[in-house]
């Protein structure tokens, strides 16, 4: 999950607690949203200005409709952090590493919410120790 660190950084996540992600407004990341499930763990990466995976969080509430949605189109889920990283992974340690090029955090970019397979978060894991 993605977000610019001056918007919604890991130390507001922290702060809140529980927070609902919202603001999403991509069909694919609102898709990605929808097929999280309670107790699912999430990468917090912040965008833009630092470009690191920072933290993990953990989804608290499955999607439910985003109240800041006038279209009524769009979800939030409702996630809480649960770990700083020992050390943050950068978008370039991740480009870096050849079992990560094909992630959408490398293919789309721009995409704010995207699923990882097991084997790559274990990868960014190790990388982050």
């Amino acid at each position: 999950m993605k977000s610019e660190p001056n918007a919604w950084s890991w130390d507001n996540q922290v702060k809140e607690g529980t927070s609902m992600w919202d603001g999403v407004r991509n069909y694919q990341a609102r898709n990605n949203l929808k097929k999280m499930k309670k107790n699912d763990l999430c990468f917090f990466y912040h965008s833009v200005t630092e470009r690191n995976i920072v933290g993990i969080l953990k989804v608290v509430k499955e999607y439910y409709p985003d109240p800041t949605d006038k279209t009524e189109r769009f979800v939030v889920v409702d996630v809480r952090a649960t770990k700083k990283l020992r050390n943050p992974v950068s978008l370039d340690q991740i480009k870096e590493n050849s079992k990560l090029k094909d992630i959408a955090l490398v293919k789309q970019s721009r995409l704010s919410v995207m699923p990882l397979k097991k084997t790559e978060w274990d990868i960014i894991i190790k990388m982050s120790n």
